[in-house]
């Protein structure tokens, strides 16, 4: 049940862009094609799943020695480091995966979500439902939900996007202003699931 309750936590309830706010780069800046999008979704819980998992065992390390006070640098290394590695396997085992995402991997590394998720499970300050602690395996499924809601967040926001081009919108709301307007009902619309879990 706990599982359950972090999943329409993560994508619902606590959607990462659309209440918390992190990742509003890509966001607004990949959303224009809903194939674009669905790279940039994929490629993010691929990779925010596997940095999680990483920064978590890396995390009781630090403890273990006191050092603490590395963690923010060396997230962002691990994070860099794991996007880098992704891209060249990708490019020597399947090019052309490689290609349908090679554009989002070097974006991944700067997407202040998955740094922020992984702070979250590694310090276990983000509140689970129903009073679950986090573990390796809550943490994983957290982040990795966390993830398939930036992916929902994402193409539906492309999907508005690619609506609005072929609708008439008045010339002064054109482009960055309706963007920034349907995003902001959009989380209006995702506010509406605060009282389920």
């Amino acid at each position: 049940m706990v599982y359950f309750l972090i999943f329409v936590s993560a994508i619902f309830v606590n959607n990462v862009v659309l209440s918390q706010f992190l990742g509003i780069c890509p966001f607004l800046g990949v959303s224009k094609k809903i194939d674009t999008a669905l790279g940039m979704g994929a490629a993010v819980t691929f990779v925010l799943t596997l940095a999680t998992i990483i920064t978590y065992l890396l995390q009781m390390l630090l403890d273990k020695f006191g050092l603490g006070f590395l963690q923010t640098i060396l997230f962002i290394l691990v994070i860099a480091a794991l996007v880098q590695m992704i891209e060249i396997i990708l490019k020597k085992i399947s090019p052309s995966l490689y290609q349908a995402l090679g554009v989002f991997l070097p974006l991944i590394t700067t997407n202040c979500c998955i740094l922020g998720v992984a702070i979250l499970v590694a310090n276990s300050t983000y509140k689970l439902p129903a009073g679950a602690s986090y573990g390796l395996g809550t943490g994983t499924w957290f982040a990795f939900c966390t993830a398939i809601g930036f992916a929902l967040a994402l193409v539906l926001f492309a999907g508005i996007r690619e609506q609005l081009e072929l609708s008439d919108t008045p010339k002064a709301m054109k482009g960055t202003p309706i963007a920034l307007l349907t995003a902001g009902l959009l989380a209006m619309a995702f506010m509406g699931f605060s009282g389920v879990v």
